[in-house]
């Protein structure tokens, strides 16, 4: 049985978004799920320190955290027409992203074999110098960034399941080798990128894969993908670290895309990339939650996503 890690902290609740799809009852039915559930007592639990703002630097320009936190201490109610904030969100933020640095730490110094990161905000759309879609900071990018800049990984591979595309995950990294992102997800659909001719630039060119699905694709399309795509670039790449975006929004329960993906699916995906993670990196895995928004179907999907990461 692997080492599986679980980072949260209460804070998360307090990122007050109200009448919104990325609310704090996304996480109150996560945690009510594990906590009646049969692996809860095998997950190693543990609360994120908060990023500071030179490790937010690794990936947004310089002020880009400072006009974050001001317009939160201010009482701004959004960032964007999407992306709704509170006084606690700037300080919730910077837990979210600080999860992925302590999951990168729990892994590389073996104290975890892998980590599930339950956090908000989540992070795939947030760009160098702007907020998107639900999103404040890039929380998977940093930690790609971390991993490589200041723990001195060679590769770090991005897998992207939420049925968004990752546009700013993608952008920071499309001109970069060291770094590969690859998405599947609905296309077209928000936010309007991930188009399969999108594979990179000058050192980055062939380090981005998208894989743009049709609505209505089911979990045949997608286990296709990770075995007969995904998994031979993961082995060809040969990265030192894979870290998952992991939105649970292409279930077919979803009310916010229209996927038909099963609770099931996201089990053997896990499982799928588990044991590509086993041959390629000695099992090094990190995964950090983005979107999912029908809260029985992200809970049980989370906890089937645990139950393989702990296989």
């Amino acid at each position: 049985m692997n080492k599986t890690g679980y980072i949260y902290h209460p804070l998360y609740l307090e990122h007050d978004t109200g009448q919104h799809p990325e609310n704090f009852g996304r996480l109150v039915a996560i945690e009510k799920h594990l906590k009646d559930s049969d692996i809860n007592s095998q997950l190693q639990r543990y609360e994120p320190r908060p990023a500071t703002l030179d490790e937010i630097g690794l990936n947004h320009v310089a002020g880009y955290a400072e006009s974050v936190q001001r317009k939160c201490e201010e009482g701004a109610s959004s960032l964007d027409p999407d992306t709704s904030v509170s006084t606690k969100s700037f300080d919730a933020a910077l837990l979210s992203t600080g999860a992925g640095l302590k999951a990168v730490d729990l892994v590389l110094d073996g104290t975890c074999d892998n980590v599930f990161c339950a956090v908000r905000p989540p992070g795939h759309h947030a760009e160098h110098d702007r907020s998107m879609g639900f999103c404040l900071f890039n929380n998977v990018a940093i930690a790609a960034d971390y991993a490589i800049e200041k723990k001195g990984l060679d590769r770090v591979f991005i897998f992207d399941w939420d049925v968004h595309h990752g546009n700013g995950t993608q952008h920071s990294f499309y001109s970069k080798s060291n770094v590969y992102y690859s998405s599947v997800h609905q296309y077209p659909f928000y936010p309007g990128t991930g188009a399969a001719e999108e594979t990179g630039t000058g050192d980055g060119l062939g380090s981005t894969l998208n894989f743009p699905l049709r609505a209505y694709s089911r979990d045949e399309d997608y286990l296709a993908l990770v075995k007969d795509k995904l998994i031979p670039e993961m082995i060809r790449f040969k990265p030192d670290l894979i870290i998952l975006s992991a939105g649970f929004d292409a279930h077919a329960n979803d009310p916010l895309a229209q996927m038909e993906v099963s609770t099931e699916c996201y089990g053997e995906m896990t499982r799928l990339i588990v044991t590509a993670a086993d041959e390629i990196c000695n099992g090094r895995l990190i995964s950090m939650l983005e979107g999912g928004y029908d809260l029985n179907a992200l809970a049980d999907s989370v906890h089937a996503h645990l139950k393989n990461l702990l296989s």
